[in-house]
């Protein structure tokens, strides 16, 4: 079925595996038995079967939570899951975020929400993809007995320390591209119209791929003509003329030969130019952190320069160690982000973003502007995370709070111990601006309302609401401009009751002390006694620390823009 190298040597375009699908569009959890190909090829010509139902070459929310309910037998919440996930994917639109966030805020009850859910359809094709690239995270128990299943020193990609960073697939370039030529042809056969078909779901020699189905594989695979840096969709490319003769396009079926056109996708193929194997071997390193007094590692922060209009950028921080760094810049704005192993620090990110992963942080807190995405925390130990963000999923962490604000149920995939949510409860000058950047609102907010994602994690006692008695508000200590002056949306009933009693309580004590009539002496003992027992409170509670580190770095040593 391949074709000969020699033919495929002026091969005019370069083709890579986009990192949005697996960034961000992946559940970093093994898919569901029921989502493998076998069900998935199943599930494309049922489809196509019922394209009058609003089945194809749409697929409308009833008719997929009827298929995934009654056939592939997912719960109703996974099948929303799948589907809101897919959608907001592609739904990059702000104003239309904010429209569907007003629709659903509106809603009274269940079946008014489903309604308004009903109104909802995706492109089949493009979702068939999607569900199968879920495959990427899965565990393979044969792999796993020989020793190649991930994390596997075949597919390891460099951290900023030099070292493996091959634990996160939804982050590593080449785990996508190895994924994609390794599944090519299923996912080729997937999209393949029924009489292209042999009885047992297959192409043959002379099956035809329409041009709709490149389309959607577009939703997967991007490039650009050789020389050019304007990065174009896979359908684009594949009508151009030059590539004709190895895609085989036929204008007159106005479709391409199935084995020329997987011959010429393989030789193509690269590694992603703009995914963080690039960023990390060319990338711009960002200053972004002191060294601090006493401390012997450096903060290694990395950022993708060359960046094209139409992709992404990326900022990779690892090593953050004991310090607090705080950012709002163009750097950062519509940025993929990655924090790695930083530990006993504050950072503060206050920019719209579009993801965020924090992996195998310690002892921290994370401030961050408002996520378009997803936020995802892995492996994490003891830290806090303060986001108004589209979606929040966390694995493998332990003692870990979120303060937060989100539109979509978080998700606690397995590994988890000893949760707590509590209501986002900060704000900074320029949040309400940021947050409509992005399309998130202040409603609906289903902070308390996390979904249990891995049969392994359903027992509830892995975590808790915060305790209003335990809820304090948290101060960004920044001056910016912008006009957001409290936190956006308030809080729940409950908390600020608490928040209103203690206020309460410090107005009653600063009364008391101006009416106990003390000597100048007295109120100068008074004020001493008072601060050393502050200092004591600041040392126990280790935001000494966070106090220190906000002193202004002496003049000579200021911090790289970026």
């Amino acid at each position: 079925m391949e074709a000969a190298p020699v033919a495929m040597e002026a091969a005019p375009v370069r083709l890579w595996v986009k990192t949005e699908p697996f960034l961000v569009g992946v559940l970093p959890v093994p898919p569901p038995a029921r989502l493998g190909p076998h069900y998935l090829r199943k599930m494309a010509a049922y489809a196509r079967a019922r394209a009058a139902e609003g089945c194809f070459p749409r697929l409308s929310w009833p008719r997929w939570r009827h298929i995934a309910c009654g056939k592939l037998q997912l719960g109703r919440d996974l099948a929303w899951l799948y589907f809101e996930l897919f959608h907001s994917l592609l739904r990059r639109d702000p104003p239309r975020h904010l429209e569907w966030a007003e629709a659903e805020a509106a809603c009274a009850n269940a079946d008014e929400l489903e309604r308004e859910r009903s109104k909802l359809s995706v492109d089949t094709l493009q979702f068939l993809l999607f569900l199968y690239v879920q495959q990427v995270n899965k565990v393979s128990l044969r792999r796993s007995l020989i020793g190649e299943e991930w994390p596997s020193p075949r597919t390891k990609s460099p951290s900023l320390t030099g070292k493996s960073a091959s634990e996160n697939k939804n982050w590593n370039d080449q785990d996508h591209r190895a994924f994609v030529q390794s599944h090519l042809l299923d996912m080729l056969e997937l999209l393949l119209e029924p009489e292209q078909l042999t009885a047992s779901s297959h192409s043959t020699h002379s099956s035809l791929v329409s041009y709709e189905a490149v389309c959607a594989l577009s939703f997967l695979i991007e490039g650009t003509v050789k020389k050019s840096r304007t990065v174009r969709p896979l359908h684009e490319l594949a009508l151009w003329q030059p590539c004709h003769g190895q895609n085989g396009y036929s204008k007159v079926s106005r479709a391409f030969s199935f084995p020329k056109l997987e011959s010429w996708l393989r030789f193509c193929l690269m590694t992603n130019p703009f995914g963080m194997t690039a960023c990390l071997k060319s990338g711009k390193k960002l200053a972004w952190a002191q060294q601090v007094e006493g401390t012997t590692r450096r903060a290694k922060i990395a950022c993708n320069t060359h960046v094209v209009p139409e992709v992404f950028p990326m900022v990779i921080m690892s090593q953050v160690y004991k310090q607090t760094l705080a950012k709002s810049s163009d750097t950062l704005v519509g940025a993929h982000v990655r924090i790695h192993r930083c530990n006993e620090s504050f950072i503060y990110l206050l920019s719209p973003l579009q993801s965020v992963t924090i992996e195998k942080c310690r002892n921290s807190t994370f401030v961050l502007g408002p996520v378009q995405a997803s936020v995802h925390v892995h492996s994490c130990d003891n830290v806090k995370v303060i986001v108004v963000c589209h979606r929040l999923s966390l694995s493998s962490t332990a003692g870990c709070t979120f303060y937060i604000l989100t539109p979509t149920q978080p998700l606690i995939l397995s590994g988890n111990q000893a949760v707590s949510f509590a209501p986002f409860h900060t704000h900074y000058p320029m949040l309400e601006d940021h947050m409509a950047q992005v399309g998130l609102a202040t409603l609906p907010n289903y902070w308390d309302s996390p979904m249990l994602v891995c049969k392994e994690s359903g027992d509830t006692s892995v975590f808790r609401l915060l305790p209003p008695w335990d809820f304090y508000t948290f101060v960004i200590p920044f001056e910016m401009e912008g006009d957001t002056t409290e936190t956006p949306g308030g809080l729940p009933h409950a908390y600020q009751k608490v928040l209103s009693q203690r206020e309460q309580k410090v107005q009653i004590w600063q009364k008391t002390v101006k009416e106990a009539g003390l000597t100048k002496d007295q109120r100068k003992q008074f004020q001493i006694l008072v601060e050393n027992k502050f200092y004591e409170w600041l040392v126990q509670t280790g935001n000494r620390q966070q106090l220190d580190s906000l002193v202004p770095p002496a003049v000579g040593s200021k911090q790289a823009a970026g």
